[in-house]
């Protein structure tokens, strides 16, 4: 792997984890007690977006290191990984 699809595959995993992990410890302005005019009371009452951002950096390194471990450190990939799906192209997996 080149550094830049290393990048490019760190920029989207990022990018996942942030979603995935964002309304993690949300509260919402209703739940503070704390509801400004004109919003929803569903908003988030106290964003922690540095806090989010630390968080999704942190397991995004994780999950990109853990697997470089995997891929390069132990020399595991694609070839390596269980069959799941049949083989229909050489006939097993039909039934009779």
């Amino acid at each position: 792997m080149t550094w830049v699809s290393v990048a490019a595959l760190y920029f989207i995993l990022w990018w996942l984890v942030l979603f995935a992990t964002l309304p993690f410890g949300l509260k919402t302005q209703e739940e503070h007690g704390e509801v400004t005019l004109g919003t929803v009371p569903s908003a988030p009452g106290r964003p922690h977006m540095l806090r989010a951002v630390l968080r999704t950096t942190i397991i995004s390194a994780l999950i990109l290191g853990g697997f470089y471990l995997i891929t390069k450190g132990l020399g595991y990939g694609f070839d390596d990984l269980p069959r799941i799906v049949p083989d229909f192209k050489n006939g097993a997996g039909s039934a009779g």
